[in-house]
């Protein structure tokens, strides 16, 4: 590719987070999805200086004659920008500077990994981490202080399971935190005890905030660089925008940092960590769109219970592996009422963790009830909806809800979901395709750090029901896949719609921002096994390259 400085300007300025003049970018093999959600061809984008498309150009149509920056692109292929409509941007960079345990296969290989970072960090006054999994390391139970104390015993540890939903304690930590057997387990939460009732190591839930709350907190500093670190990640996977569930007043000015320093590179829809932090960060509504379309806050995140892993989802039936649990419901049905109605009169954006079968019909109920009251164009969003009683399924179609779901979710729980729930209750697991027709807007995700944030993954997955082995061979329950075309609005224009950004970015059309990903195959055309394997070259947000490979 050729970056070619018209006029005397220098390439630099080019390649800084923000242009200066107007940019053809030609010679390019681009693919689209256009205004009526057709696949389009195009060779060329010419991008106004503020990252804004002016025209997407065919192979015959007139080119500018004086753009101040000509970018040749050799004949690359070149897509709109990856969104991921359900991730945590923070946990990503934090995840990334700090123990990582998602890949480690049993308790012994994740111990001895835990031993080796804490020798190798021996200033650091706490051993944090996340991604321990206790189905993949097939253990059959939850791990306890007394094994985690074999790793490390001098400093606190304190580790989040993979999906963010129970966290993992030496006793140096419990110890610290004054936790003992005469602690009550607290609302929405659940402390795992030994036989004489004392905290066993592990926390889920809300009991996580026990120990939490006397982990020191990150310093700005370290927040700034787990943002950079987030963003060279995210961009490395050709995501240019994210819906960030959870964002706290901390993140936000982080975020705000970021963007004052012109070093927010990717476009974050911010969903506040509850009702407080929206307020503070929000006042009375959703912010305006901040930093050339790079940052807003839209809503709020409310949690109404917890995970299957932990088994903290809220099922309507008990676990089939556990008879005597039926989950962590995290808000009453007044309190749920109460705290969306709030965000509601304001105009905020309202997405509700659900992921449970309970869960999932309670959220679709306060939904009914309050559309009655708050009309308009609300785009009610149901995060994750993993577990629906196919009986309500259809109810997503009613009032213009948005099913955000996270593909990769489905391979990674596909053994996990059949122990909890029995054979007899999966018709209504990961049901994409039947939440799309029940008339419910897709927006698909990751859910990254808990799986890789990586979306052509996700787009295969969502196609297949195959993990990346080929595993269950014609996928798993494959009449819930989504075609080619509603995996890829899932990852770009549909999630853009679920965060009230269309006509800003997602689909390179006419008076959208240039965020595009140069990528080594034609994902328009190739297998969902290739599609997979894409690999990304480039990545340009408002018409700047973000990202190069190798560099």
């Amino acid at each position: 590719m050729k970056l070619l400085p018209l006029f005397g300007a220098t390439l630099a300025l080019l390649c800084s987070t923000s242009a200066a003049a107007d940019v053809l970018i030609d010679n390019v093999k681009g693919v689209r999805i256009d205004e009526d959600g057709d696949v389009d061809r195009f060779t060329g984008l010419w991008v106004d200086d503020d990252g804004t498309i002016l025209e997407v150009l065919d192979k015959g149509d007139k080119r500018p004659e004086h753009p101040k920056y000509l970018s040749d692109m050799d004949g690359q292929i070149i897509v709109p920008g990856m969104i991921d409509a359900h991730l945590h941007v923070m946990g990503i960079g934090f995840g990334a500077l700090t123990l990582d345990l998602s890949e480690t296969n049993s308790l012994e290989e994740a111990l001895a990994l835990i031993a080796q970072f804490a020798r190798e960090n021996p200033g650091r006054p706490w051993i944090l981490g996340r991604g321990w999994n206790q189905e993949k390391w097939g253990l059959g139970r939850f791990p306890t202080a007394e094994e985690l104390d074999r790793a490390v015993s001098d400093r606190p540890v304190f580790l989040e399971r993979v999906d963010g939903h129970a966290g993992w304690a030496n006793t140096l930590a419990i110890e610290t935190a004054e936790l003992d057997a005469d602690t009550k387990d607290p609302v929405g939460g659940r402390i795992e005890r030994d036989a004489a009732g004392a905290p066993a190591g592990v926390f889920v839930d809300a009991a996580a905030d026990l120990v939490q709350k006397v982990v020191p907190e990150p310093r700005p500093v370290d927040r700034d660089a787990a943002l950079q670190e987030a963003q060279q990640i995210l961009l490395a996977q050709g995501i240019t925008a994210v819906a960030d569930m959870g964002t706290t007043l901390l993140d936000w000015q982080t975020y705000r940092r970021a963007g004052d320093r012109n070093q927010l590179r990717i476009r974050i829809m911010s969903y506040a960590a509850g009702i407080e932090a929206m307020e503070v960060i929000g006042g009375t509504g959703p912010t305006p769109w901040l930093y050339q379309d790079r940052l807003r806050l839209n809503g709020v995140k409310l949690y109404l219970d917890g995970a299957l892993g932990s088994r903290g989802a809220w099922l309507k039936q008990p676990y089939a592996d556990d008879p005597q649990n039926t989950g962590l419901p995290l808000l009453s049905d007044t309190q749920l009422r109460n705290l969306m109605s709030r965000a509601a009169m304001e105009n905020y954006q309202i997405a509700v963790h659900a992921i449970g079968d309970a869960a999932n019909a309670e959220a679709l109920a306060a939904i009914e009830e309050l559309s009655e009251s708050y009309r308009g164009d609300r785009r009610w969003r149901i995060e994750h909806g993993q577990i629906v009683d196919p009986l309500d399924i259809e109810r997503f179609g009613e009032y213009g809800i948005i099913a955000s779901v996270q593909p990769v979710h489905q391979t990674s729980d596909r053994g996990m979901a059949e122990a909890r729930l029995g054979p007899d209750r999966l018709l209504g697991a990961y049901a994409w395709a039947s939440l799309a027709k029940s008339g419910a807007r897709l927006a698909l995700g990751s859910d990254a750090p808990v799986e890789s944030a990586n979306p052509f993954v996700g787009m295969a997955v969502a196609m297949t029901r195959m993990d990346a082995d080929g595993l269950p061979l014609g996928g798993w329950m494959p009449d819930e896949r989504l075609s080619r075309m509603d995996a890829w609005r899932g990852f770009t224009s549909d999630a853009a719609f679920a965060g009230f950004a269309e006509g800003r970015f997602g689909r390179l059309v006419k008076g959208e921002r240039a965020d595009f990903v140069v990528v080594d195959r034609d994902i328009s055309r190739a297998s969902p096994e290739a599609i997979r394997q894409t690999q990304v070259i480039e990545t340009w947000v408002g018409g700047v390259r973000a990202y190069r490979r190798g560099q």
